[in-house]
């Protein structure tokens, strides 16, 4: 049966992990936020002054609305910050602006993670959408070819998670380093720049361990159809 495989209890504690997760990084950014970072410089100070003492001029900053929404556009080379991270000076505030500007830096490197990752986007975000429907098919009409294509296409989405996991680490790495050298922060701030940033990179660990163990699961439902 589908619906009730052994596997499911491990997709359940990790779900229940990624909710963890998702608990941890609002209530880490909430926590930071009500911390002023010496310096006194908001996040779209720290951010542009970063991408300007690395050669980024020609990359934009905007401001964009809800928290935690902040990202790098790679299309249109923007950095984009929620509200509270462009306006405020906290803690929180430059740890995040300061992590997106390192997504910016490692696409002007080629850093060679996210140039695979940006390569497979178009295939994963097309295959995507249809291993569910082949892999559902496929075990209601019993059609092993159907649930082999269904796992080929979900292995794409996990394999696209997993590559995302270094991405996520070397851009806060870069962030930490660049903050400290470049007078962001004090020494004394580092332990919450790494609580905010650490969180954050949890709910991607979190998120590709479902998606890990849901494709273990199909496999092993798969191979025991075809015993």
């Amino acid at each position: 049966m589908l619906f009730f495989h052994p596997m499911d209890f491990l997709i359940i504690i990790a779900f229940g992990i990624s909710l963890w997760a998702q608990f941890r990084v609002k209530s880490t950014f909430n926590k930071w936020t009500e911390v002023q970072a010496s310096s006194g410089l908001t996040g779209y100070q720290a951010a542009r002054q970063m991408l300007d003492n690395n050669g980024l001029h020609d990359v934009q900053i905007e401001p964009v609305q809800g928290r935690l929404t902040d990202h790098y556009d790679p299309m249109n080379r923007v950095v984009r910050l929620s509200e509270p991270v462009y306006y405020e000076s906290s803690i929180s505030a430059i740890s995040v602006a300061c992590h997106e500007v390192g997504h910016a830096i490692q696409h002007a490197n080629s850093y060679p993670m996210l140039v695979l990752r940006h390569k497979m986007f178009p295939l994963v975000n097309l295959v995507s959408g249809i291993a569910p429907f082949l892999l559902i098919a496929g075990f209601i009409f019993s059609v092993s070819g159907l649930i082999g294509a269904g796992i080929v296409f979900f292995s794409l989405a996990v394999i696209f998670q997993l590559v995302t996991l270094p991405v996520e680490f070397n851009a806060s790495s870069r962030a930490r380093d660049l903050m400290i050298s470049e007078g962001f922060i004090r020494s004394e701030e580092e332990g919450g720049v790494a609580k905010v940033l650490n969180a954050a990179a949890l709910t991607y660990v979190a998120a590709a361990l479902i998606s890990l163990l849901e494709l273990l699961k199909f496999i092993m439902i798969f191979a025991s159809n075809r015993e």
